[in-house]
């Protein structure tokens, strides 16, 4: 009886320290990586049609659709690998989706300019999905911020890191930070003023 107990508080320490949950984190944070980078390919599929869209309107605003177009072949060629994330590749794919996020928001205040584009609903239903799209891209990114989060908490506090150094050798993995240039957009935020009626 003792013995039997024995061996069955062994499985349940081994099994508590990591053993299991180093690994699960693990896919976890491929898991919710994968979705991520779906959600900005998603973004950068709807580029070419919302382009089009706006050049039958806005065709003079050559600048600005050249550098959308410009942003968004720099944002799908640059690729994070899971299994050879580092901090520097990692920075490099958030800088160019945040070029091409700046881009399509000067994109879309120009439409303001044209009244028919605004009105055209292949660009309406394009401007939905796009904003549909981002709101994705949102919730999946928090999702793996978390998830990396709850893997390097696994590998770097004992006691399952002791798991993690002996058996599995894991680095904790690089963050997503919020990018100078969505910075900049978050701080230089339009603000809501009502007026002081009386």
């Amino acid at each position: 009886m003792k013995k039997n107990l024995g061996l069955l508080l062994l499985v349940m320490s081994i099994s508590s320290c990591g053993l299991q949950s180093i690994p699960r984190s693990k896919n976890e944070v491929d898991a919710t990586l994968a979705e991520t980078t779906n959600q900005y390919k998603r973004r950068a599929d709807l580029v070419p049609n919302l382009v089009a869209t706006v050049q039958g309107y806005a065709s003079h605003e050559k600048d600005t659709l050249e550098g959308v177009v410009a942003a968004r072949a720099k944002a799908t060629s640059v690729s994070i690998d899971p299994s050879n994330m580092s901090a520097q590749k990692l920075a490099e794919f958030q800088k160019a989706q945040g070029e091409l996020s700046q881009a399509l928001g000067r994109l879309l205040m120009i439409s303001e300019n044209y009244p028919q584009l605004k009105a055209d609903r292949n660009f309406s239903e394009l401007q939905a999905q796009l904003e549909g799209t981002e709101n994705r891209i949102t919730v999946a990114r928090n999702r793996h911020i978390d998830a990396i989060k709850q893997f390097n908490n696994l590998v770097t506090v004992p006691f399952t890191s002791w798991t993690n150094s002996v058996l599995y050798h894991y680095q904790p993995m690089p963050q997503w930070t919020v990018e100078e240039t969505e910075l900049k957009t978050i701080q230089q935020a339009p603000k809501v003023d009502f007026g002081n009626k009386k």
